[in-house]
């Protein structure tokens, strides 16, 4: 029998995480650490924003260094993981909600490879993206995820990357949090550990604090895609709870 995978979102924050020892790389490290070792990954990252669903269906997909003015040590980095064509085909077949189309484009990009590199450093899982459709309503997005939940049995591992609280055109690069942040990102925990996805889903009925925090959904909502995975039976945790430059949150959650 294969052990039901649990699914994560993480706050994946600024690249620089990939390459620095600080707190949230280390606690990405210690969440991969606990969980079993999937037979793949697929990711939903807020960096792969498209016309359209599709999924990653190369063999070998390659680094994508989206961000700019990082030091020359980021675009180094290199997360040499398989893709998984199979696993592609099967996403594209039990998705009911659209219609998903196979890329052969796109690859790994920093809201992936900077967390996996510090979850699965030896880069020897095979890994595949699927894309944040703009086409859709919000609504949608978390009944597409839903129907993702077989591969949990599989041994596949969802990770969703994004922020809950990503506003920034008022990031400050020093360690505090606005208050306008702390509220959102602690009412979402709250939505959360009462399984209430309806105001999660529904966030611009939110208020100021939401409006702020998620001044551009794609960040936010990789959020979803996990939630909707959850199960009854499922405990949920969180691990590098913390705002960071004011106005990012690195809240991160398991389910399972």
């Amino acid at each position: 029998m294969t052990e039901k995978m649990p699914v994560l979102f993480v706050g994946h924050g600024s690249p620089m995480n990939a390459i620095e020892d600080n707190e949230f790389s280390r606690a990405w490290r210690d969440a991969g650490k606990a969980l079993p070792k999937p037979r793949a990954i697929l990711c939903v990252s807020a960096h792969w924003v498209t016309r359209g669903t599709l999924v990653t269906a190369m063999e070998q997909p390659r680094m994508i260094y989206d961000m700019y003015g990082f030091p020359k040590e980021l675009y180094e980095v290199k997360y040499p993981a398989p893709g998984s064509p199979g696993l592609a085909e099967q996403v594209r077949r039990i998705i009911k909600k659209t219609e998903v189309q196979p890329d052969q484009e796109w690859g790994l990009d920093h809201g992936t490879w900077s967390v996996l590199n510090r979850m699965f450093p030896e880069a020897n899982i095979p890994v595949i993206q699927m894309s944040l459709n703009a086409n859709l309503p919000i609504q949608d997005h978390y009944d597409v995820a839903k129907q993702l939940q077989e591969l949990r049995e599989e041994g596949i591992l969802i990770i969703s990357s994004g922020n809950i609280v990503h506003n920034l055109s008022m990031v400050q690069f020093r360690d505090f949090a606005y208050d306008w942040a702390t509220e959102f990102d602690t009412q979402v925990k709250n939505w959360i550990l009462q399984n209430d996805h309806d105001p999660l889903i529904n966030f611009q009925d939110q208020g100021q604090s939401a409006a702020l925090a998620i001044n551009s959904g794609e960040h936010y909502v990789p959020l979803l895609y996990a939630l909707a995975l959850k199960e009854e039976s499922d405990p949920v945790s969180f691990f590098a709870e913390k705002v960071w430059g004011g106005s990012v949150s690195m809240r991160s959650v398991r389910i399972g």
